[in-house]
């Protein structure tokens, strides 16, 4: 089929001041319901599975985190804020020890307070094996976003100190993703983890009340959440694990649902005709080719990783998306502030990225085949079997052949952590995976550095590269945050000058919600405050 066969944001904003001066009294009330892109409800324990999609639906409404992110507006970049530690600070004399002061007065679901020995238990549920609390299933989510940290105590209640390893002045970022469970709820459960998802204890503004794998789960709010202005406003909110988008669009046509995430982009007129709202917004989120950089993998040669990138007409894409993508035109978006002046322009050139497949022996005539790995569904993933196989067929006409591995979401996500060297991927030189690019270490470090290298990090291609490197540990030891995103620059423009993904687009993050759904503030981040939320 022709590539051309395939070239077939309206924001709601509301105001949080209104939510600060509600009162639960006011509360409008009602049930709503949500189709989930992941094929089951996320891991309820703490740090949950199912990718982004797990933190925003199952991490962040049920737990909080030391550090948050400020999901109030609709028009400007989030940014870090106090979450369940009100302030941190590092020793200006060592610069590997952080201080972090709690918030006073919180306490869990089941009633027990959070304290700095609450936070120490966390940390070692995710990092000592040897700990009785010792959690496989959420270290595999949670170990490698905290690579920094090195130890930590509790120096009182409301008082905790965190060590790195080295001096890294991403600690903050890192802890963002880490989320806090009750110590009292897993002893009460028999320190077994396995109950504790049954009847899970976080500090968050919601409580989980019930669910049943892949096919839903329901919370009801924390009416003593400490932040009044995100007690939620609704009596119940569902999830419903929806993970093919025809089946999404579908629920919420029939009202089976009130809100879908990624609709079918073929879908929206019809669902923009019968009522319903489709917002988007632009936020920190590509979709990309992570590629092996192992002995003997084609990507090595920058020709070819180069010939990729120009063989992709983005606009052609974006077309196949309804227009709700952001072509690429490096790994992060031109509108960041660490994009820089890269020299490699990525761009629609079949001619030139035939010119380099030639140069490095390859062509239509001799095609370089390669594999790749794939899902057909997942958090961020946007429509990922129609994309690749655009992407495929690009690919095809300046002569590389794509041969596709495809497993389910959360068997992507071991395989990502396994590493381009596991005998698991069998044998694939790319991975399709999506990233959050919304800090220095999520967004750039863990991909590419050497000591991060899977399955010990998430540098799934095994790249290692001395001058990479050298910037890597300028942004770690750089804390003014004007010269830190200087060295940010150049680290992207290197990304790009090099090519060392094959960078497709950024998302919009499209969602369709029924015209019942008010007050919802759509953030510039994978992460979405759903406590404004009210159901005419």
């Amino acid at each position: 089929m022709a590539l051309k066969t395939f070239k077939k944001a309206a924001l709601a904003t509301l105001s949080l001041a209104l939510l600060a001066s509600t009162s639960i009294d006011g509360w409008a009330g009602g049930t709503l319901r949500i189709g989930m892109t992941a094929a089951d409800i996320p891991l309820t324990t703490g740090q949950t599975d199912q990718g982004g999609e797990g933190m925003r639906f199952m991490g962040y409404t049920v737990y909080d985190s030391l550090v948050e992110w400020d999901l109030t507006s609709a028009d400007k970049p989030s940014v870090l804020i106090p979450g369940l530690a009100t302030e941190w600070s590092v020793d200006p004399s060592d610069t590997t020890k952080w201080t972090f002061k709690l918030r006073e007065g919180v306490t869990f679901h089941d009633g027990s307070p959070f304290t700095a020995e609450t936070v120490v238990w966390n940390l070692e549920k995710l990092l000592n094996p040897d700990a009785e609390q010792y959690d496989p299933r959420q270290s595999a989510q949670g170990k490698s976003r905290i690579p920094a940290v090195a130890s930590y105590k509790a120096i009182d209640d409301l008082t905790l100190e965190i060590t790195t390893k080295e001096p890294d002045a991403t600690l903050p970022y890192q802890l963002a993703w880490i989320l806090m469970s009750s110590k009292a709820n897993w002893e009460s459960h028999g320190k077994s983890w396995e109950e504790v998802a049954k009847a899970p204890s976080g500090t968050g503004p919601w409580k989980l009340t019930s669910f049943v794998p892949r096919e839903r789960a329901e919370m009801v709010p924390n009416e003593a959440y400490w932040d009044k202005a995100r007690v939620p406003q609704l009596d119940k909110m569902v999830l419903m694990p929806l993970p093919e988008p025809n089946a999404r669009t579908a629920a919420i046509m029939s009202g089976q649902v009130d809100w879908i995430e990624a609709p079918a982009p073929d879908t929206i007129p019809a669902l923009k005709g019968g009522g319903f709202q489709i917002v988007s917004n632009a936020y920190p989120h590509n979709w990309t080719w992570h590629l092996s950089r192992l002995d003997g993998s084609p990507w090595n040669d920058i020709r070819i990783r180069k010939a990729a990138n120009l063989a992709i007409d983005r606009d052609g894409l974006s077309e196949l998306l309804g227009g709700l993508a952001i072509p690429a035109k490096g790994f992060l978006p031109p509108s960041s502030q660490w994009f820089g002046k890269p020299t490699f322009d990525v761009k629609y050139d079949p001619e030139e990225a035939k010119k380099l497949l030639a140069e490095a022996g390859y062509g239509p005539d001799k095609p370089l085949k390669v594999k790749a790995l794939i899902s057909p569904s997942g958090s961020g993933q946007m429509l990922p079997l129609p994309m690749n196989e655009y992407i495929q067929q690009s690919l095809a006409e300046v002569g590389i052949e794509v041969e596709f591995m495809v497993v389910e979401w959360n068997q992507m996500i071991n395989l990502w952590r396994a590493g381009a060297a596991d005998a698991s991927v069998e044998g694939s030189q790319s991975i399709n995976f999506t990233y959050f690019i919304q800090d220095p270490f999520t967004g750039l470090i863990r991909h590419l550095s050497c000591d991060l290298i899977a399955p010990n990090g998430t540098n799934w291609g095994h790249y290692c590269d001395p001058e990479m490197q050298d910037l890597f540990k300028q942004i770690k030891t750089t804390f003014d945050p004007e010269a830190q995103n200087e060295v940010l620059r150049k680290t992207h423009e290197k990304y790009v000058n090099d090519a060392l993904f094959l960078m497709v687009t950024h998302d919009v993050a499209p969602r369709a919600l029924s015209a019942k759904v008010k007050g919802f503030v759509q953030a510039q981040n994978w992460y979405q405050n759903f406590s404004s939320i009210t159901m005419d």
